[in-house]
């Protein structure tokens, strides 16, 4: 078994980034779903269907939940997703992030959602100060 993923975002953000990590990686070693939260949306419906698809992705080990913005429509509904088992969420997410997820999917949990964030934060920098252009 394995963690299962969800991706929830804004429109199609979440669709464009794990279609770009599998053509990077050539793969998606993890079981993965996409809830995209239209700008018109009802919330209480998304929260139902994201909680269908955690229901699907929960194998036994437990689901990372990865969103685009803190505070957002997408992150208070993955917020409101309930598991028997256990979820993570972490939120910011961007392609480093994603595919640094991808890349460890034997990890538990936790150590994914580690992995996820220390992606994450380390995909960003300042392409001037690290000397990449002047």
């Amino acid at each position: 078994m394995t963690v299962g993923v969800l991706i929830v975002t804004h429109n199609g953000v979440g669709s464009a980034l794990l279609e770009t990590a599998k053509t990077t990686l050539g793969v998606c070693p993890l079981n993965t779903k996409i809830l995209s939260v239209p700008d018109q949306c009802s919330p209480g419906d998304l929260v139902n269907e994201g909680q269908s698809y955690v229901d699907e992705l929960d194998t036994g080990d437990g689901v990372l939940i990865l969103t685009d913005m803190f505070g957002s429509t997408p992150s208070n509904i993955a917020c409101a997703l309930k598991s028997t088992t256990r979820l993570c969420i972490v939120s910011g997410l961007n392609l480093p992030m994603l595919i640094r997820t991808l890349n460890y999917p034997a990890l538990d949990l936790e150590e994914l959602a580690t992995k996820a964030l220390s992606g994450g934060r380390e995909g960003i920098g300042d392409c001037q100060k690290l000397g990449y252009f002047n």
